[in-house]
């Protein structure tokens, strides 16, 4: 049996409101809702997530589609950008330059990449560690820790070029899918409209 780790789509950003309360933009929630409605979510899956407003959106879309309740962790969140708050596009995506390329440094007082990635592979262990066998999973969270659970799973060396925005959809709303027994990646990033029914056999 396999699980699925998906990233929010677009989100309505706005400086005056801390990220992690922004909402998924209409074209985001459009998209989630789409991803849905293409059955692309078996009955009776495990949905996790993120408490940020943006992941528990597409949570509750998709665990509504499996007919089962949310099972919400802030650990799962993303990366602690606190330090800095909004940063504009521009400077944002250098300063995730950095946080990827220094992995065990503090950029600009962001979580380091090191603790980010100990943090969601040990959360995401456990909440397997929970799951009856035969059980589908699709966990709903962010970029960044995705991009380094994927690097764990995958046996790969934390880098930029492993992000969503450089395999997937670059507006978010991605996923990948990994053996939950092995914890064996299968694949890379994908956009949410590539991911094909069956995918948790």
């Amino acid at each position: 049996m396999r699980a699925l780790y998906l990233t929010h789509p677009q989100v309505r950003m706005d400086p005056n409101v801390p990220v992690p309360l922004w909402p998924l933009s209409e074209e985001g929630r459009a998209r989630a809702e789409q991803f849905v409605a293409r059955r692309t979510v078996p009955e009776d899956a495990l949905v996790f997530s993120s408490r940020e407003a943006k992941a528990l959106e597409l949570a509750e879309l998709v665990a509504a589609a499996a007919g089962t309740p949310v099972l919400a962790d802030h650990l799962m969140g993303e990366n602690d950008r606190s330090a800095t708050g909004f940063l504009p596009p521009s400077l944002f995506e250098q300063t995730a330059d950095a946080f990827f390329a220094h992995p065990e440094q503090s950029i600009e007082g962001w979580e380091r990449a090191i603790d980010a990635q100990s943090r969601i592979v040990e959360t995401i262990g456990l909440a397997l560690g929970a799951v009856r066998e035969g059980t589908p999973v699709v966990f709903c969270g962010h970029g960044a820790v995705g991009t380094l659970l994927k690097c764990h799973l995958g046996g790969r060396a934390i880098a930029r070029s492993e992000d969503q925005s450089r395999h997937g959809h670059r507006g978010g709303g991605n996923g990948f899918v990994f053996e939950i027994a092995s914890r064996t990646l299968i694949g890379d990033w994908m956009a949410m409209e590539e991911i094909k029914e069956g995918w948790w056999e």
